[in-house]
């Protein structure tokens, strides 16, 4: 099967839209990290509402829920192409595999703090 681009701007961009749109249904549906990422982005969606945070911090939180998401999609993508290019275990696959899991733990991390920034005052 041979792909062929689109060159038309409009109908070029709507393809590229529903191609991503499927890749977020198929993370959100497949990858149990990214399911449990997805749902707490829910529940401190649903809290902000609940809590009446202000603009600027909706901008914070929404800002970290697409940074922790963006990045266990993209570690994701690393694990499942290191997966496939070496399936059995390789000491240099674990040390990629690694700092991918690596750089969600600083985007979950940061995630974490701007929540409690937000929250605690509004807990308390």
């Amino acid at each position: 099967m041979e792909f062929q681009k689109d060159n038309t701007f409009f109908s070029g961009r709507l393809k590229s839209v529903s191609y991503a749109l499927k890749g977020a249904l198929k993370l959100i549906t497949t990858e149990h990290s990214v399911m449990v990422q997805f749902l707490l982005g829910i529940l401190v969606t649903i809290a902000g509402f609940y809590f009446g945070i202000s603009k600027t911090e909706w901008l914070f939180q929404t800002l970290a829920i697409g940074l922790v998401m963006s990045i266990e999609g993209l570690n994701t993508a690393v694990e499942k192409i290191a997966d496939f290019i070496h399936p059995n275990y390789h000491e240099r696959i674990g040390f990629i595999k690694d700092i991918a899991a690596g750089a969600v733990f600083f985007a979950a991390l940061t995630a974490i703090v701007i929540g409690l920034i937000i929250y605690i005052p509004l807990v308390f």
